[in-house]
């Protein structure tokens, strides 16, 4: 019988949206071959489809020769700009030589689909299928959502078996996982991945092809001159053991960071997976500032930490991130762009002013709960950046400061208003200890401002001559009025220390108020 065999370069694991509204799965070759033809990636798992934009952005650079570390930077927006303009796809002969060339075999018993086969001999432990998928109980875990059990794991189809994996590679936790022998050392610690609880902003252009392209990071002569390899074009397997090189642009840089090994166990006709090794692949940290997140910048902490991605965080609205996406900051900005979205305005100016931003969020803890992960598309904000209209780029940034700051104080006065309210009269010099938990009025209002102060943000954009502030201290009224309307006829102070609050949010800041530019 023949071994199973999965080539994920043909076989079709990776579900598109076309530009004439059909969805379809493909492999990796027709999905390059094609994506002039699709509108964007319709994986059901934003996860996986922000490592899968990275795979492919990678490969993008590879058939494009835009990985070319020779190229000044002048050459090299200078190529992707008739890339983009005379070409229109990519280069059919140059794809089918490119997938031609590496083992894209997501089975291959020597070299599978960013897969470690060592896992056999240095593992002792599976982990499990449901380890594997997202979502499944594993263990003694409960199975909340899942009608999963650890006792009767179910094999799942291999092209969602994929999803899985890459986000294992971008997502992975920290912490236990199976034990890895290697030259006589037992170590069972994985690091978690490069990913982990962030939210990845990508250039959206009309087609995969224009996405793919504008999202191509720049090069640059801080990238060490080693040779780059992605990980299925590396000549051998890498020693775990060993201290990994330095991160190589491109292919390193968007498809090389994972710290976790992964072994696919496939069912005899390739179509399933039943089973599977997960554990470390290094021990070592991989630095590299990763070009599709928003980065918080510290100064005070060394070099090597002072660059902090913003994490992902479902209960906030994109919207509050516009202004990190359209200032270009400078050396002292406290926040930067990513790094991708420094070189859109090389882009030709029928593109660029149509570029969206595809975000692809997974909020997780540092090290081994995911909360949820989600998805969200803005409309075209380029000619919103600084570079072209600093006023909006400014306003934006003013009407989202002014919605944080009175967000933050509603939550002060809920706060100090419900314990004020509720607390008894003093009968000792002991002071009341505050109460851990939020107020059930702070949740409630904190859950009310927010979707409306979205709805007051993007009227001021349209209104930018009105008070930005006052705007959003007006819905902050409301909703603390909304929220407290039962106190005030069950308890004797209520009004009164209401009436305060709302004066509160009413108040202008210390000097002059914030007018647009």
């Amino acid at each position: 019988m023949a071994a199973p065999s999965y080539l994920t370069d043909q076989e079709p694991w990776i579900p598109v949206q076309f530009l004439y509204g059909r969805q379809k799965n493909l492999g990796l070759r027709k999905v390059m071959l094609r994506a002039h033809e699709i509108e964007d990636l319709a994986l059901p798992l934003p996860p996986a489809a922000a490592g899968l934009l990275r795979l492919l952005t990678g490969i993008a650079a590879r058939v494009t020769g835009l990985d070319d570390p020779k190229m000044t930077a002048g050459e090299w927006a200078a190529r992707r700009r008739r890339l983009l303009t005379e070409q229109g796809r990519f280069d059919p002969a140059t794809v089918h030589a490119y997938f031609d060339q590496h083992i894209f075999d997501a089975f291959h018993p020597e070299r599978p689909f960013l897969q470690d086969p060592r896992l056999t001999a240095q593992c002792k432990e599976r982990a499990g299928v449901n380890k594997l998928v997202f979502g499944r109980p594993e263990g003694n875990n409960l199975a909340w959502l899942s009608v999963h059990t650890d006792t009767d794991p179910q094999p799942v189809p291999t092209e969602q078996a994929l999803w899985h994996m890459l986000i294992h590679h971008y997502f992975g936790a920290s912490g236990q996982w199976s034990v890895r022998t290697v030259d006589g050392q037992r170590i069972s610690q994985a690091k978690a991945g490069p990913l982990r609880s962030t939210i990845s902003f990508h250039p959206l252009g009309r087609t995969l092809y224009e996405t793919l392209l504008a999202g191509l990071p720049k090069p640059s002569d801080n990238w060490p001159r080693a040779t780059d390899h992605c990980p299925w074009e590396e000549p051998h397997l890498p020693n775990p053991l060993a201290a990994p090189p330095p991160v190589t642009w491109p292919g390193g840089l968007l498809t090389g960071r994972s710290r976790h090994a992964v072994l696919l166990i496939p069912a005899p006709d390739g179509r399933h997976v039943t089973d599977a090794y997960l554990t470390w692949a290094t021990q070592d940290k991989l630095p590299a500032a990763d070009p599709y997140l928003i980065h918080h910048v510290d100064t005070s902490k060394p070099i090597a930490e002072r660059h902090q991605p913003r994490r992902a965080d479902a209960d906030r609205a994109l919207w509050r991130d516009l202004d990190a996406l359209l200032l270009a900051g400078d050396e002292n900005a406290t926040v930067q762009r990513p790094e991708a979205f420094t070189t859109l305005n090389d882009l030709p100016p029928e593109l660029r002013t149509q570029l969206r931003v595809r975000v692809h969020g997974f909020d997780q803890d540092g090290r081994t709960d995911n909360r949820t992960w989600y998805t969200a598309l803005t409309p075209p904000i380029w000619p919103w950046t600084q570079e072209h209209d600093p006023h909006m780029a400014n306003w934006i940034a003013t009407c989202r400061t002014e919605a944080e700051e009175i967000g933050t104080l509603l939550e002060q006065v809920s706060k100090n208003a419900w314990r004020t309210i509720t607390t008894p009269p003093k009968t000792s010099d002991r002071a009341p200890r505050a109460p851990r938990r939020l107020p059930a009025w702070t949740k409630q209002a904190r859950a009310a401002y927010w979707p409306r102060a979205e709805t007051v943000f993007w009227d001021l954009l349209a209104h930018p001559d009105r008070d930005a502030r006052a705007a959003f201290a007006t819905q902050a009224v409301a909703v603390l009025r909304d929220v407290t309307r039962p106190a005030v006829t069950q308890h004797f102070r209520a009004a009164h220390v209401l009436a305060q609050a709302v004066a509160e949010l009413r108040r202008p800041p210390r000097g002059t108020p914030r007018r647009p530019a």
